[in-house]
């Protein structure tokens, strides 16, 4: 049974998973993960490889749709329209659209560093040359990429070191103007540098998203993040306030793994 301990004056709910399972054919990988996300605040993931933390990540944007076999029971709630977006009739692009994901290590796609952010508005059919202009230059300027690639926005975005890269994922993922941005580990094949400045940057983007990231970096957690869930094989163990989890857990579990005495 998990324990969820919410907010005395919480701030608006902008997402919340109620009793989600997922499967991958036959295996069960989340069992009944019930967990809100509020709006304009970080919510780490945190738990032991294999926990499933990854897993219920990559339910919020169905990206599971893309392998044969997955299947989601229960739903997710986006807010304030209440819209559950695993429901079949909900289209997976659109729900990409509201919620952008940072994968793990940077992904440029082969294309200019212009393109490359200007993607998924062309997914949307966006042509206007001075509309893909001005959200590409407010995307980059949210990442704090703008001034180092003003000036070579036709080169490719391989081109750009590591921690530029990511930043450049996440002008791609800002482009769409999402509601919820969710990070895969962002920053572990960074180095502390470039980890710093994401670090920092996810600071600044909760001022305009709700933002859900996993991580196996505990102090990364306790940094960046409001609240935090500890999962594991599948289950939501704690969910609170992020001082409360590292400071005073109420599950002897959470307390084992912060503390380093897991297993």
């Amino acid at each position: 049974m998990s324990t969820i301990t919410l907010p005395e004056n919480p701030p608006p709910l902008k997402a919340q998973s109620k009793n989600l399972d997922f499967y991958y054919g036959d295996f069960k990988a989340l069992k009944s993960v019930s967990m809100p996300v509020y709006e304009h605040k970080v919510t780490a993931l945190i738990g032991p490889s294999g926990c499933g933390k990854s897993t219920y990540l990559r339910c919020y944007n169905r990206m599971h749709d893309l392998y044969p076999g997955n299947r989601y029971v229960g739903e997710i709630s986006l807010l304030p329209d209440a819209v559950n977006v695993l429901a079949p009739q909900v289209d997976p692009i659109e729900v990409r659209m509201r919620i952008s994901m940072v994968f793990q290590k940077p992904n440029p796609f082969p294309k200019s560093i212009f393109e490359n952010v200007a993607y998924g508005l062309r997914v949307r059919n966006e042509r206007s040359r001075s509309f893909l202009e001005d959200k590409v230059e407010a995307a980059l300027r949210g990442a704090a990429l703008w001034e180092e690639v003003r000036d070579r926005l036709d080169q490719a975005g391989s081109n750009l070191s590591g921690g530029q890269q990511q930043r450049l994922c996440i002008a791609r993922a800002l482009a769409t103007d999402p509601e919820i941005i969710l990070f895969d580990e962002p920053t572990s094949a960074l180095d502390p540098i470039a980890t710093g400045a994401i670090e920092e940057l996810i600071g600044e983007l909760k001022k305009k998203v709700s933002i859900l990231i996993v991580t196996h970096n505990m102090q990364q957690a306790a940094r960046v993040s409001d609240y935090t869930a500890y999962m594991y094989i599948g289950e939501l163990i704690e969910y609170g306030d992020t001082k409360d989890i590292f400071m005073k857990p109420r599950r002897k579990e959470t307390e084992d793994y912060i503390t380093g005495r897991f297993g």
